[in-house]
């Protein structure tokens, strides 16, 4: 149920002496060295965009090498170790430093101004991911120049990656190199996810919603499952690799496609939460360059979500030539076909809303007629390949390779630089120049058709993908010479974007323009501290609607004009009616995050080249950082009620399910649910491919009586996390203290017992798939205990300074969740392992 707007404006003139001021004081920006320490979205938005970009100019490079190499037949511009070092650089740069760490940063930079919020909810956990991925992308990219990059293909396929064929460090570099991209890309999600549900503005309900707010939602909930996969993936290979636990070879048990299925459901999906994102720029910059609001604003949304959930049905798209059943191969070929539908579906809305409207004749809009050519080209030759027999005539030739550029390129990298044009004025005050961005758009059609379009014909013509040179005499000496034109034309026309960022683009102070003349909240008067006040939205187009909205909001006649608590604050609405709940009081810059994420970035990295004693300074570092932050960000209750304007009066604490910490552990449970639910379908995907039982008959099964003894010992832990939780609600502290210590004390029975139960037979990982993914989901499980007791110790502590009451109680409500869903992974895990024995 929505409410209603105000009778009258929250807030009167004139506004109280000095508030302005004190609200200009709290979100001051820091100076000097000390700006690293800074947290705001709007500048860790920017240095997350501006070093996407970094990594988008050195993977270019990569590329122009290549694409040099293949001008002429025969060339020896490079070798083959270095070409193949160059091939998995390029894509495993663009797909993971460049790709999604970009519109993750537009999300960081935009949100909060499109929901008239002050920041996203958790402004140190976005400074976070920003310096994990920024320092170890930054070493990742320098193994290029050490004869240390990976080799194996941004896929990584086994066995060619096993320890067997790839020995050294390069696979390492980016089994470990990748696990602090994933952890900032899972970051990003819940910031994103929870800043989009509970900070929105009183009255913005779903269907007021911006389309990018949707196409961010939809995308944050795709990392949270789509990523899950390739975290796995990485850990097990890594594994195999280190401790030779045999996931993937055959021999023993395992299987090669298992690598296959878990990476391309997380490769398959990331396509689309590339390309949405970028879909909902496309929305937001139609309507305004149209002046006209979007033709069918519920389709498109209709449309996000089913490619959102049609996306995880594709992967199999990938291994069309793998052998595979016609029956299964039929169903994800008509997938394959569907997923067109909704895309389709958005580029005729598109296009009705610029024939309905007035378009305004600006870079934005050349770069969008941009988008259309080549992404519909790309969605087009998708089609062809999701026809099987046509997918085998040309799988692993230079028409995938086309095909994939046109997509990426056409689906997200024309609209990104349309949005850099559209919304940097937002930043700056002032637009960018219209003649450089005009040539630039101009230069980069003609370079990205003039690069790939002649791919489709090579590769119908035979030629493979992945190869460092060719002999003449085929007739592909003409389109690779072709290509190799069109990339440096391409690369000139990036080139001249990021000219013209350089000579006119400057962050500015207070901002207060409407360039474009949108009708989205982003273009209210945006300063240090974002928005003045937060206003009451009551359409989609609330700048359209009310033409005298932008100076009301910055005259501060509506919500939350000021600082009520002197910290930096937003308001907290309900996810769905977005009722104003409470204030959220924001944690100001710090230089934990910092590092926290160099820490993380070490700690991968150094593993990497077996540096133990560096990787455990690390981890140190990264883990006494994160709770040194943690510790400073549940602030005690006031006990007060704030009038945020027209008599709204809202608390500054809240727990449960209304609180945001809340749904941030939520969020991420459900990563976590997903990571051990790709491990159990591995589990069972290896015993389906062993026709000579799973496991084998000269392997024992795990004791049934450890078993049921750790059965019991995690009821007996849940038992007593159900007796701290009651307790608290009364302030028991010494009861709950008990409670927890029993708790603690079962949790550990419990994994000492299911280690028992495996430890007590002949099995060990390294003899078989099934040994090895049973140990793999025990050591999953011993994982959780050990960050359990961490928080256990962590929550206790606090407990005992009084610092957790029954009214204060978020971190006590976020150990207790993580507590429940590992009691439960723990019992799934044991009955998993146990199943086999109804084969037998």
């Amino acid at each position: 149920m929505s409410i209603r707007p105000p009778p009258e404006l929250p807030n009167q003139l004139p506004r109280p002496p000095g508030e302005i001021e004190q609200l200009q004081k709290v979100w001051k920006r820091d100076r000097g060295w000390r700006a690293l320490t800074q947290v705001n979205n709007t500048v860790i938005g920017l240095w997350y965009i501006g070093a996407a970009i970094l990594f988008l100019v050195l993977g270019g490079i990569l590329a122009l090498i290549m694409r040099t190499q293949l001008a002429v037949p025969g060339n020896d511009l490079v070798g083959h170790d270095l070409y193949n070092q160059l091939f998995t650089m390029h894509g495993s740069v663009m797909m993971f430093l460049f790709a999604v760490p970009v519109i993750e940063a537009i999300g960081i930079l935009l949100l909060p101004a499109m929901q008239g919020a002050r920041d996203l909810p958790f402004p140190r956990l976005s400074a976070y991911a920003f310096w994990a991925y920024f320092v170890g992308g930054l070493v990742f990219f320098t193994t290029i120049f050490f004869d240390l990059a990976p080799d194996g293909g941004w896929f990584m396929y086994p066995p060619l990656t096993s320890y067997e064929f790839s020995p050294g460090l390069r696979t390492d570099f980016w089994l470990l190199g990748i696990g602090f991209i994933e952890i900032s890309a899972i970051a990003g999600a819940i910031e994103i996810v929870v800043g989009i549900l509970r900070t929105r503005p009183p009255g913005m309900t779903p269907d007021k919603m911006p389309i990018y707010l949707w196409a961010m939602l939809i995308v944050g909930a795709m990392i949270i499952f789509g990523f899950p996969p390739v975290i796995l993936a990485t850990a097990l290979l890594e594994l195999e690799r280190a401790f030779h636990w045999p996931f993937f070879l055959a021999e023993r048990g395992g299987d090669p496609l298992l690598w296959q299925h878990l990476f391309w459901l997380f490769g398959h999906p990331d396509v689309y939460i590339i390309f949405l994102p970028a879909a909902g720029l496309v929305s937001m910059m139609v309507a305004t360059m149209a002046q006209t609001p979007l033709i069918g604003y519920r389709w498109i949304v209709v449309a996000l979500l089913g490619t959102g959930t049609i996306s995880f049905a594709l992967w199999v798209h990938h291994m069309f030539a793998t052998g595979m059943p016609h029956l299964s191969l039929s169903f994800f070929s008509a997938a394959s076909m569907a997923v067109a539908i909704p895309a389709g579906l958005q580029v005729f809305s598109w296009l009705a809303t610029l024939w309905r409207g007035n378009v305004q004749r600006a870079t934005p809009t050349y770069f969008l007629l941009g988008f259309f050519g080549v992404f519909v080209l790309g969605g087009l030759t998708g089609v062809m390949l999701a026809v099987v027999p046509y997918d085998w005539q040309v799988h692993d030739t230079y028409f995938v390779v086309a095909h994939l550029h046109y997509v990426l390129i056409g689906g997200m990298l024309f609209p990104v630089f349309a949005g850099i044009y559209y919304w940097a004025p937002l930043i700056s005050g002032k637009r960018l120049s219209e003649r450089m961005g005009a040539w630039a758009c101009a230069i980069m059609f003609i370079g990205v058709n003039l690069t790939f379009f002649p791919m489709h014909i090579a590769g119908l013509l035979g030629m493979p993908r992945r190869v460092w040179t060719y002999a003449d005499g085929y007739g592909l000496e003409i389109y690779n010479l072709l290509s190799t034109i069109g990339a440096f034309v391409f690369a000139a026309g990036i080139g001249l974007v990021l000219l013209d960022l350089l000579l006119h683009f400057r962050p500015a102070g207070k901002v207060d323009t409407n360039p474009w003349k949108a009708g989205t909240l982003e273009w209210l008067p945006q300063d240090e501290y974002a928005v003045r006040s937060i206003p009451f939205v009551t359409s989609r187009e609330p700048l359209w609607e009310k033409p005298g909205l932008r100076e009301e909001v910055d005259a501060g006649r509506h919500y939350l004009p000021g600082t009520l608590s002197g910290r930096r604050e937003t308001i907290v609405t309900s996810p769905i009616d977005a009722r104003p709940q409470y204030l959220l009081r924001l944690p100001g810059s710090s230089g934990w995050p910092v590092l926290a994420g160099v820490g993380t970035a070490v700690f991968f990295l150094s593993l990497t080249v077996k540096w133990t004693v560096v990787a455990v300074f690390g981890a140190v570092v990264a883990l006494v950082s994160i709770l040194k932050w943690l510790w400073e960000v549940d602030p005690a209750p006031s006990g007060k009620l704030f009038d945020v304007g027209g008599s709204l009066n809202l608390p500054d604490y809240m727990s449960g399910s209304s609180s945001h910490s809340w749904w941030s552990m939520v969020v991420l449970m459900l990563v976590d649910g997903s990571i051990f639910a790709c491990l159990v379908f591995s589990f069972y995907y290896l015993w389906t491919i062993t026709p000579s039982g799973f496991p084998p008959a000269s392997l024992d099964l795990p004791l049934i009586g450890s078993s049921l003894g750790a059965l019991i010992a995690w009821a007996m832990s849940v038992g007593a996390m159900i007796v701290a939780n009651r307790a608290l609600r009364s302030n028991q502290t010494s009861r709950v203290t008990v409670a927890f210590v029993l708790a603690l004390v079962t949790l550990w029975i419990a994994f000492g017992a299911s280690l028992h139960a495996l430890l007590g037979t002949n099995l060990r990982p390294q003899m078989h798939g099934y040994a090895s993914t049973a140990y793999t989901m025990l050591a999953w499980q011993g994982l959780h205990a050990v960050l359990l007791t961490l928080m256990a110790g962590f929550t206790m502590v606090r407990l005992w300074l009084r610092m957790i009451d029954s009214v204060r109680r978020n971190v006590f409500d976020n150990t207790r969740i993580m507590w429940y869903y590992s009691a439960a992974q723990g019992v799934i895990a044991l009955l998993v392992m146990h199943s086999s024995r109804l084969a037998t």
